[in-house]
């Protein structure tokens, strides 16, 4: 069970913090930089969005409990912005790919690290992933690694975008990204039929 959870976690992790678009869009911001340059920008995006998503894990949660918004609540939430978030990557929409950099801003901020590789549905993974009601503390642990692990492989595309992109190419990248989001509707829904079935069970259990 627990490792079906960590399999579960890892895909949906990887879809959203998505290190193949995040590669595309790294190789297409930076392509003007220097290799020092390109090597600093994406040390620092992956340490800012790291930084988002550990600190999203330790204090998320509490947080929503301070202004009174349930768990579950967040799960149904989580899982129809999954959901758009997947129809989004399998109809070629996901990732500003053709955002540049606002004026004065380092781009390892905006948009790497926000909001393509923290994006808004990678927070909320974090989030219900490790709730502290229901998975034990090595458990959030596990997936907290995951995250990390994932991010890590994400700073290792853009360190070898140029490459990477000129061995699987443009379709191979397009397709694998496709194929990303489809997996990731899907558990979206199985997410959102989880959280409803809690629901049922805690109003039937009063």
């Amino acid at each position: 069970m627990v490792v079906e959870k960590f399999i579960q976690d890892a895909l949906i992790l990887w879809a959203t913090i998505n290190p193949i678009g995040t590669l595309a869009l790294f190789a297409g911001l930076t392509a003007e930089l220097t290799p020092e340059q390109r090597r600093g920008t994406a040390l620092k995006a992956t340490l800012y969005s790291a930084a988002i998503l550990v600190g999203s894990i330790i204090i998320g949660q509490t947080l929503l409990a301070t202004i009174g918004i349930q768990l579950v609540s967040l799960q149904v939430a989580g899982g129809i912005i999954l959901f758009l978030f997947g129809l989004q990557m399998i109809f070629g929409t996901a990732g500003p790919t053709s955002k540049q950099a606002e004026a004065g801003h380092d781009l390892a901020v905006f948009p790497l690290a926000v909001p393509m590789i923290a994006s808004p549905g990678a927070i909320m993974a974090t989030i219900v992933l490790t709730d502290y009601h229901i998975y034990s503390i090595p458990t959030q642990l596990g997936t907290g690694l995951i995250m990390l692990v994932i991010l890590t492989v994400t700073y290792g595309f853009m360190r070898g975008a140029t490459p990477i992109l000129r061995f699987i190419g443009k379709n191979g990248a397009a397709i694998q990204v496709r194929v990303m989001g489809m997996i990731l509707a899907a558990l979206s829904v199985e997410f959102i039929l989880g959280a409803l079935g809690l629901a049922q069970w805690a109003g039937g259990a009063f």
